[in-house]
């Protein structure tokens, strides 16, 4: 019995001791091996075979992670109070440095990225704070980073997540962006009632335009129809001869003749015109 109770301690012992000497290392970890104390190098990932209570190690994540940095409260340059929170990505690039050098990085990044927060926004008005977001998220990176480096650890990004100025400067805000969009509304408006109204003079400007078109191709046909009337009457006042217009006056006198009226008015040239006929005659006469 009792060499049964024995041998149950020894297996125990052993099963303990394999435990403490054997660790498995993920490949997004390392351990950091410290033998008696002293450092001597970063193991893994896989199997790691340690002394027992001669080896101590200490884990170390090497994946990217973040730190949730709380409201903290800044003055900007000209003496608007605002509240900021953010967050700051990281990553260990070097495991023993990251565990050697520094003692509580979560606490140290946080202390020195509220400072350099209130310094970065200490030199901005409040109207650059909340326009130049971008441009706080890379300074703040920058300074964290050349910090950070000597620990082994990369500050990767630094992202403002909310900026909240004080209630007035709201106020002021809303009623800005209220006069903002009123203005753009008045101008659009007025922008579509002066193309309402160019369109209108443009449709009224190419009525006119087509009304004194057509009147003037009216007035072109008249002048030739006119063109052609006259052109007639000179080809056929041209075919005319001195008997035939004499014929015309001595019919013209017949129907004077048969009119009612007492006095007669001859033209100069009918005399002329009858000439002809009056040589006519004599000449048959004679003949």
């Amino acid at each position: 019995m009792t060499g049964l109770v024995v041998t149950l301690i020894i297996v125990i012992l052993i099963v303990l001791l394999i435990r403490a000497s054997v660790r498995v290392v993920r490949e997004y970890q390392r351990n950091v091996i410290f033998r008696f104390g002293r450092c001597i190098g970063a193991r893994g990932p896989g199997i790691l075979l340690l002394i027992p209570i001669v080896d101590r190690p200490v884990l170390v994540d090497l994946r990217e992670g973040y730190l949730d940095i709380p409201k903290q409260t800044c003055i900007t340059r000209d003496n608007a109070p605002i509240s900021i929170d953010f967050l700051i990505y990281s990553r260990v690039e070097d495991p023993v440095h990251s565990v050697i050098r520094v003692n509580n990085f979560a606490g140290a990044v946080t202390g020195m990225a509220t400072t350099n927060l209130r310094a970065v926004v200490g030199d901005l008005d409040l109207d650059n704070v909340l326009a130049r977001r971008d441009q706080i998220n890379q300074t703040l990176a920058g300074k964290l980073d050349s910090v950070t480096e000597g620990w082994g650890v990369k500050v990767t990004r630094v992202e403002i997540r909310e900026i909240t100025p004080p209630k007035d400067v709201s106020d002021a805000m809303i009623r800005q962006m209220s006069a903002e969009r009123t203005r753009r509304a008045v101008v659009t408006e007025a922008d579509g009632a002066k193309q309402a109204a160019i369109t209108v003079a443009e449709g009224e400007k190419q009525a006119a335009i087509l009304k004194a078109e057509g009147q003037r191709q009216a007035q072109v046909l008249v002048a030739e129809g006119y063109s052609l009337g006259v052109k007639a009457i000179y080809e056929v006042a041209h075919g005319i001869d001195d008997r035939t217009m004499a014929l015309q006056y001595l019919d013209a006198l017949r129907n004077i003749g048969q009119s009612q009226s007492t006095k007669w008015i001859l033209p100069m040239e009918l005399m002329n015109l009858i000439q002809p006929f009056v040589d006519s005659v004599r000449n048959g006469k004679s003949g």
